[in-house]
């Protein structure tokens, strides 16, 4: 590729930091098109020449695949935080090519034999733990991409997995439009009864974007929409209760009819993976996807979704027969619980969480973070913004450096919500990941970037961004996936940070990280007022322990309900039988909702974790690894928070072993090699509160 090509065209440049302020949408059909006849031909030149050792296999074939993610890495992450119609038709156009791509590589016989023959070779015996999982991995990989089949079999799974990667697409793209589409204007002041002035100001400035000018916080109008920021507090505290029922349902059948309809999309979505994991052989797409991951089969799974049902279906119904009596209703309906929950956590604990905003300011709660991360891990984080080039004026960027002072891995920051372009959730993904590098003879490590997002409340007037604790625990989390990222050791890609780390074993890290918010000195650390610069009262921290499993059954129900879901969906539903995917979760609902749905309730027509994301048969992940996380934690408090010297070195042992050794050895190793024995489901539930009901 000539210097004059990749001038032209940021996206072939291959390595490095991405020149955001450079790429642009047009730039990537080219771009991909010119990548991928490149790689074709590398691909067909490795296979005539394959010799079956790792630097004649492997590394060659990890700098074709990287040189692809590199380009393809930062389209797909442009989606994400920059969607635009431009953006949408070049990702579309070019999707199919990459999955062509794909596929070719992972079918190719050549290449599956000589990772066999590296096994069967002198050298395996020499190879370092992560090479030899990266090996066998990659043989998994090849057999159920299906290197195995042949003629018609081979021609239909590769079809399939086509059209599966264009229908997340799609489902992803329906459920961003819906929610940009929705929008509630509201001019009387009875309308916005209740509400805080944080979520005044912010429906202020969305009716400002929308072209009222004169919206101000007192006299409005105030836009509502389905984005998070706004949508929660109004159910939370608009006294309203009509407009909180138009609000509910609106948010509930997003993507459910009109031009963003995902109900054809799920069908579809579902049959075409039983039809997937059918020709691999196995019996249901779950089972295809377990093969995978730390759970040894469905039957685990649903035993431990059980036993963790179990122990907080009777504490929820207590508390939502508690809720009704305290709101004097015993006809609750769903836009009610938050209001009326909101009321009780007030009455319960004497505080609400509004009156904590003022004290998690951004600019705060990142000092509070970094300062944990220095205590426990020993690392230096640094503000390193304008240095490099950001894909909007918002992101920011930052340095880690180790004990010595050395540069050891950077991330991006983008916090705030920007419903017209960003889709909604939070998520870390890599930017660049950690490789030893060879150059001119030279060799050097590539140190890693991660990406960081979230879509908190953004800042309002001339206020920094003031945070709910809910907001605060999410970044914390998104963090913990970053340092996985971030402060790995191992330097084959293959293996470095959560390449290779099981799905069920991904959120140990960033669930580890959220038990901090609760820690005394952590919080203090970063609660400051963000005007006087006042500590968090005592008395508040003292409210926000006891609050913190105020409602816990409920909570826990609630992702056993979303993750029960799924693996019934994959496992058990018949697709095009006499049930419908509603149908199922109806059904599911009886025992995991204290409230069952309302007919208007097509929740699975938004659930993008299993039908855009990476979480299909596995949403159970979030229960699984929490069982992991809260024991981690655990042996931070047993060594004794209060003790710094203690803390220190068990936050060393955590940080050589979960956060450095990323996908180089099975999770439940990594896992005894922290904690010296396997994980108990003791600690979660007792930081759940749930003991006394299990």
């Amino acid at each position: 590729m000539t210097d004059a090509t990749i001038t032209k065209n940021p996206l072939l440049i291959g390595k490095g930091l991405p020149p955001f302020d450079q790429i642009k949408a047009e730039q990537v059909v080219p771009a991909i098109n010119q990548l991928l006849q490149e790689l074709d031909e590398g691909v067909s030149k490795l296979e005539e020449n394959v010799t079956p050792t790792w630097s004649g296999l492997v590394e060659p074939l990890t700098e074709l695949e990287e040189g692809l993610s590199w380009s393809w890495g930062i389209v797909g992450h442009l989606m994400g935080v920059k969607n635009s119609p431009e953006l949408r038709e070049a990702y579309e156009q070019m999707q199919p090519e990459i999955i062509k791509f794909y596929n070719k590589l992972t079918q190719s016989k050549p290449l599956y034999e000589a990772f066999k023959g590296i096994k069967e070779s002198t050298e395996w015996e020499r190879l370092e733990p992560a090479q030899k999982r990266i090996v066998e991995s990659s043989i998994q990989d090849f057999e159920l991409s299906g290197v195995g089949l042949t003629g018609e079999a081979r021609d239909r799974f590769n079809q399939i997995q086509l059209e599966l990667a264009e229908l997340s697409t799609k489902f992803s793209n329906n459920v961003l439009d819906a929610t940009k589409a929705f929008k509630l204007k509201l001019t009387d002041k009875k309308d916005v009864e209740g509400l805080p002035p944080s979520a005044l100001g912010l429906m202020a400035q969305t009716a400002k974007a929308e072209g009222n000018e004169d919206a101000t916080l007192e006299n409005g109008p105030w836009v509502v929409t389905l984005d998070y920021p706004s949508y929660v507090p109004y159910l939370k505290y608009a006294t309203n209760q009509e407009l909180r029922e138009k609000l509910y349902k609106a948010f509930v059948s997003r993507a459910a009819d009109g031009d963003f309809d995902n109900r054809g999309n799920i069908d579809r979505i579902l049959a075409l993976r039983k039809e997937k994991a059918n020709i691999l052989g196995f019996a249901n797409f779950a089972e295809l996807s377990l093969a995978k991951k730390m759970a040894t089969d469905v039957a685990a799974v649903q035993q431990l979704q059980e036993d963790l049902r179990g122990a907080s279906y009777d504490a929820a119904i207590k508390e939502f027969e508690e809720l009704k009596t305290f709101a004097g209703q015993e006809n609750l309906k769903h836009w009610d619980v938050s209001y009326w929950a909101e009321k009780q956590r007030e009455a319960k604990f004497d505080f609400n969480e509004e009156e904590l905003r003022p004290y998690f300011s951004l600019p705060k709660v990142l000092d509070g973070l970094f300062s944990l991360a220095n205590r426990i891990f020993g690392v230096t984080i640094k503000a390193a913004d304008g240095q490099v080039s950001v894909w909007h004026e918002d992101v920011r960027y930052f340095q880690i450096a180790d004990e010595n002072g050395q540069e050891i891995a950077f991330f991006y920051l983008d916090p705030y919500s920007r419903p017209a372009e960003k889709r909604g959730g939070a998520w870390m993904n890599d930017c660049i990941g950690r490789a030893k590098i060879t150059r001119e003879g030279k060799t050097e490590t590539r140190l890693p970037v991660a990406y960081l997002t979230c879509n908190q409340t953004p800042p309002v007037d001339d206020k920094p961004s003031l945070m709910t604790f809910g907001e605060v625990t999410t970044l914390f989390h998104e963090f913990g996936h970053g340092l996985q990222h971030m402060l790995t050791t191992i330097d084959y890609p293959g293996a470095a940070g959560i390449n290779n780390v099981e799905w069920d074993a991904v959120e140990l890290p960033s669930q580890f990280m959220e038990n901090w918010c609760y820690d005394r000195a952590t919080l203090f650390g970063m609660a400051k007022h963000y005007q006087t610069g006042e500590t968090l009262p005592e008395e508040y921290y003292q409210k926000l322990v006891a609050a913190k499993n105020y409602m816990s059954g409920s909570g826990m129900l609630r992702q056993l309900h979303f993750g029960m879901l799924d693996m019934e969906l994959h496992s058990n539903y018949q697709p095009g039988g006499a049930e419908t995917p509603n149908d199922v979760r109806d059904r599911l609902a009886k025992t995991t909702s204290v409230l069952q749905p309302i007919p208007e309730d097509n929740f699975l027509c938004s659930f993008g974790h299993i039908f855009a994301g990476g979480y299909a048969a596995g949403y159970y992940s979030y229960k699984w690894a929490e069982v992991l996380s809260a024991d981690a934690f655990a042996a931070f408090e047993e060594a004794g928070l209060e003790d710094e010297a203690a803390v220190q070195t068990v936050g060393k042992r955590f940080k050589d072993t979960v956060l450095s050794l990323g996908g180089s050895l099975h999770p439940m190793d990594v896992f005894q090699s922290f904690r010296g024995r396997e994980p108990k489901t003791e600690p979660l539930l007792r930081h759940s509160g749930l003991l006394e009901a299990a």
